[in-house]
C-alpha cells in the first residue's frame, strides 16, 4: 500500500517536474525502522509455552498464532525500510518480557500479553489480537469447582502475568485464605499441578486449554469456574514512536480487511496443533466485533 502510493509520487514527478517542489525531503524513517533498515534485521521476543499463540514446534522453533501475526508486521517493514530484514528470536518470559522491549532488545513481542493501561506507561500495544480472562485448572475429579472453592488449597501461578493480582484481588475481596505459588513460566505452573505440589494452576483460558491439547491430556484436567479477570491480548512494541505505531495499525487494518486474522486464528484454535491435538475454540463475539471494527477502518 505504502510503496504503491511511493510509485505513484514517483511517475507524477517523472511525468511533470515542475509538479512537486524540489526542496520537499523524502520522510526520514526514526525508531524501530531506522533501526531495521540499519541493522538488517528484527528482533522478535517470543513465549516458549504460550500454547497455541508463541510456542516451540518440535524443531525448536517459534510458531503459533501471534507468532504468524508478527510475520505480517516484519513483511510490512521490509516494505517500509526498502530491504531484507532478518528475523531474530528472544525467547522471553512474562517476568521479562516487557523490559525486553523497553529496553530495546526486541523490538516486537509476539506471545500472550494483556495489554491494559498500567503497561502501557512503559510499552505500546497493537489492535487487540485476542481476548480472554482467568481461570482454573485443576485434576478431573477434584473437589476444586470454583475460585470460592480454593480456601485451603495452593494455588499456581506464572510469574509477571496479570492473573497472579487477579488472585490476589480475589482473595482478599472475598477472604479466601489459599496459599498462591509463583512459576517461572507456562510449563512450570502446569507441572506443579500435574505432580500434586499445586491443587490449580490459575491462567488466562485459552493458554489452559492450550497446555491440556499440547500435553494430550484432555482425561486428566479440566478447566472450571466463572472468568476472574478480563484479558486482552496485544503485540508489543516500543512507546513513542509514532512510525512504527501507524505501520502496525496499517497492518492490521489490512489484515483485517483481508481475512488473514480469521485465517491465522482457524488455523491455530480450530485446526490440529503439531502434538495432532485440537483446542476447538470458536471465536468469541467480543473478538469478532473487534475484528470487523479493525476492519471497517481501511480506506
Amino acid at each position: 500500500m505504502r510503496r504503491l502510493a511511493a510509485c505513484v509520487i514517483a511517475i507524477a514527478s517523472w511525468l511533470a517536474p515542475g509538479a512537486m517542489a524540489a526542496d520537499d525531503p523524502p520522510v526520514q524513517l526514526t525508531g524501530t525502522l531506522a533501526k531495521a533498515r540499519t541493522n538488517g534485521f528484527v528482533t522478535i521476543a517470543h513465549r516458549d509455552a504460550s500454547i497455541p499463540f508463541s510456542f516451540l514446534s518440535p524443531r525448536k522453533e517459534p510458531i503459533g498464532y501471534s507468532i504468524e501475526l508478527c510475520r505480517r508486521i516484519v513483511e510490512a517493514m521490509i516494505e517500509e525500510v526498502g530491504r531484507d530484514l532478518e528475523i531474530r528470536w528472544l525467547s522471553v518470559t512474562s517476568e521479562n518480557r516487557m523490559d525486553a522491549i523497553a529496553s530495546g532488545r526486541a523490538d516486537l513481542e509476539c506471545g500472550s500479553t494483556t495489554s491494559n493501561l498500567e503497561r502501557a506507561k512503559r510499552v505500546a500495544f497493537s489492535p487487540v489480537i485476542f481476548v480472554s480472562g482467568t481461570k482454573l485448572m485443576v485434576k478431573r475429579g477434584s473437589p476444586i469447582k470454583s475460585f470460592r472453592d480454593l480456601r485451603g488449597k495452593t494455588v499456581v501461578v506464572t510469574s509477571g502475568t496479570t492473573n497472579e493480582q487477579a488472585l490476589r484481588d480475589i482473595a482478599k475481596r472475598f477472604s479466601l485464605d489459599y496459599r498462591l505459588v509463583v512459576a517461572r513460566d507456562h510449563a512450570e505452573s502446569f507441572a506443579r499441578v500435574a505432580t500434586g505440589e499445586a491443587d490449580a494452576f490459575a491462567t488466562d483460558e485459552v493458554l489452559l486449554y492450550g497446555l491440556i491439547a499440547q500435553n494430550k491430556v484432555r482425561d486428566q484436567f479440566v478447566v472450571i469456574g466463572e472468568p476472574l479477570s478480563y484479558d486482552p491480548y496485544a503485540i508489543m512494541y516500543r512507546r513513542d514512536d509514532p512510525q512504527m505505531r501507524e505501520l502496525v495499525n496499517d497492518t492490521f487494518r489490512a489484515l483485517a480487511d483481508d481475512g488473514e486474522v480469521q485465517r491465522q486464528y482457524k488455523r491455530w484454535f480450530l485446526g490440529r496443533l503439531p502434538s495432532g491435538e485440537r483446542i476447538d475454540l470458536p471465536m468469541s463475539p467480543q473478538l469478532d466485533a473487534l475484528i470487523e471494527a479493525m476492519a471497517s477502518k481501511v480506506e
